[in-house]
């Protein structure tokens, strides 16, 4: 599938989605997933339980590291309190689309 599909390219980043697994066993990216309506998203897990936003914030520890960028470069846009979220990240676009279909390739 091509990297246009799973990542939007907006401004100064990159946006996708991610469907985020709380109380996972530990903390990963898993790969890339397309759901039934034909929608690809990055599934993540995390320690972290669903409460006062520790979930999130360990979402925003993983996915900062995982690229390689500071946590305060990623931010979650959409679906805070959904397990389908959205994530802007900030930084030299190119290099963050290919990581990101990197993850997706170290399942």
């Amino acid at each position: 599938m091509a990297s246009a599909e799973r990542v939007q390219i907006r401004g100064n980043g990159v946006s996708v989605r991610v469907r985020l697994t709380p109380k996972g066993g530990r903390d990963a990216v898993e790969g890339w997933e397309t759901d039934s309506s034909g929608t690809s998203h990055l599934k993540a897990r995390v320690r972290a339980a669903p409460e006062s936003g520790k979930a999130n914030a360990a979402l925003i520890d993983l996915i900062a590291e995982a690229l390689g960028v500071s946590r305060s470069h990623v931010a979650i846009t959409g679906g805070e309190k959904a397990r389908l979220k959205t994530l802007a990240v900030t930084g030299d676009t190119s290099a963050l689309v290919a990581r990101l279909e990197n993850l997706g390739a170290a399942k």
